[in-house]
């Protein structure tokens, strides 16, 4: 993140809802499982609110919904434990425009002491794009 951008109040994680051990209707465990991308890399992929379209498209493009889970950011960022990084070329593909992307290095530690809300997205008539304007009419994605 560079000095001119605004710091958000919040960034999320997306993870799909088939391969999810997360339910909304109890409370998260200490430590939710993590995918396979985020073991290999030693951190936890996260987005912005305005990265989240993007990321949907890309890699849960074939997805019936998904799991959004909102950290909040500030006491993340006060425990130094994220970094603003480039997305690697070789793993995505370019990402030109989205700048960089918020990264969690916390010993792959995510659960309940992280996450403050956690949300099913579906695609609305077959849109990912629908469906995050919906989500930010209903107020909980914000950045």
């Amino acid at each position: 993140m560079s000095g001119t951008e605004l710091k958000p109040n919040f960034i999320y994680k997306l993870v799909p809802s088939s391969e999810s051990a997360i339910s909304i209707s109890e409370e998260l465990p200490i430590r939710l499982p993590v995918s396979s991308i985020d073991q290999q890399s030693g951190f936890i992929h996260l987005s912005t609110s305005v990265q989240l379209l993007n990321t949907l498209k890309r890699f849960f493009a074939q997805d019936s919904s998904v799991f959004i889970l909102r950290l909040p950011f500030d006491r993340l960022e006060e425990e130094k434990l994220i970094r603003w990084e480039d997305p690697k070329a070789e793993v995505c593909g370019p990402r030109g425009g989205e700048g960089m992307f918020p990264h969690l290095y916390n010993d792959l530690k995510l659960g309940k002491e992280e996450v403050d809300l956690v949300q099913v997205l579906t695609p609305v008539e077959g849109s990912w794009h629908k469906a995050i304007e919906n989500a930010k009419e209903d107020g909980w994605l914000v950045y």
